[in-house]
């Protein structure tokens, strides 16, 4: 048989009137005549899998199938069709394959198709329920072996929460300077950092000089300025907003002599550390203040060079907690927390109290004294650059 393009689409077309209408017999018919007149028609040969799905004739349907994930392996519709034969017919297993191909295609597309949106719910409901039936599966066949998953090795705790699905991965992604081959770690042991303790030490100390700040000056300038010069791409809402407070020691390389002056023992308490001093950079050492029912939208920091320490200075009850990729820990005043803060994360004051942690940032302790030099001086040639 021989037909033109203009025939083809009527065809198509009629083919497809017949399958909404119920009429499979006349929509096979159709979808044979464009098939016998051109072999390459994905479309046509998905037409008739329909149309052989109403027919109840399962061998041509999946035989059609075929032809069509041959030709576009991706092919959405395709892909839904052959997963729900397969669980109507007990393939649990390999439906599931075919349901995550679906939902991988899609997540491809700039915009799913509407006459797609039911296959896809289709298929996300059942990988969702997949996943929930392993999880329970693998957490009882863990229990059965012997293994506390509440005691066990924090490591393999997490690694057992990511393959069941419990856990979303989170890597770094810094916004500005990426250095590669570092650990993918969320919080560091505060055990694992020499001066830590001495830091912890000067609690007492570094909170009465946050109280005298605090009666003179009962708000901080918001932690985020805006700048007309600088596009604003994330959430806007604590932008010029003290609700998100800070008095600043340094801020990003520069020098606060004022605020120094005014907090001589939390300045000590500082030199402890190893700050990274880059000009125009780092090191930003402040107290952070965070107001009641304030929260700091989800972000990635500049750098992973460096990591952020929080020493908790007052912390109210029920305050809230860091989300730091994975893992929420909430502040506890005296206890000194460690992160990586080009993983993604946030944080939030649910009580009606502010919160408010002394926040400074070190070197990362994988890093030698060499490639510090250099990190320095290549990101202050990029400032050179950029303020010529």
């Amino acid at each position: 048989m021989s037909l033109n393009e203009t025939q083809i689409a009527t065809l198509s077309r009629q083919g497809v009137a017949a399958l909404q209408s119920g009429k499979a017999s006349e929509a096979r018919k159709h979808f044979e005549d464009i098939i016998a007149a051109t072999k390459k028609s994905p479309g046509a040969y998905l037409g008739l899998a329909y149309a052989c799905n109403q027919l109840n004739d399962a061998e041509g349907m999946q035989s059609a199938l075929e032809s069509v994930l041959d030709m576009e392996p991706a092919n959405i519709h395709a892909l839904t069709l052959k997963a729900d034969y397969l669980q109507i017919s007990g393939h649990k297993r390999q439906a599931l394959e075919f349901y995550q191909g679906a939902l991988t295609s899609a997540s491809r597309l700039a915009v799913v198709p509407q006459d797609m949106h039911a296959g896809l719910e289709r298929a996300q409901r059942a990988v969702q329920a997949s996943a929930a039936e392993y999880a329970d599966y693998m957490t009882k066949a863990m229990h059965e072996k012997g293994v506390d998953l509440a005691r066990t090795h924090p490591r393999f705790a997490m690694s057992f929460d990511l393959a069941i699905g419990k856990r979303e991965l989170h890597l770094q992604q810094p916004s500005r300077y990426y250095y590669p081959e570092l650990p993918q770690i969320q919080f560091y042991d505060k055990n694992d950092f020499d001066w830590a303790s001495d830091i912890e030490a000067a609690t007492d100390d570094i909170r009465e000089e946050l109280m005298a700040v605090l009666r003179e000056d009962s708000d901080f300038p918001p932690y985020l300025a805006n700048v007309e010069s600088v596009p604003h791409l994330n959430d806007r809402q604590l932008i010029d907003n003290p609700a998100w407070g800070a008095f600043f020691f340094w801020k990003n390389g520069p020098f606060d002599t004022n605020n120094a002056a005014r907090c001589p023992k939390t300045l000590a308490a500082l030199e402890k550390a190893p700050l990274p001093h880059i000009t125009n950079h780092t090191p930003s050492a402040l107290f952070s203040l965070l107001k009641a029912e304030t929260r700091i939208p989800p972000h990635n920091g500049m750098l992973n060079t460096r990591l952020i320490c929080h020493l908790p200075l007052i912390v109210p009850k029920d305050c809230g907690a860091l989300r730091v990729g994975n893992e929420e820990r909430p502040w506890v005043e005296g206890e000194l927390m460690i992160f990586d803060d080009s993983i993604r994360h946030e944080a939030w004051n649910d009580s009606g109290k502010t919160r408010v942690v002394l926040l400074f940032d070190i070197w990362r302790p994988e890093l030698s004294l060499e490639e510090r030099e250099l990190i320095t001086t290549m990101l202050e040639s990029a400032d050179a650059y950029n303020s010529a």
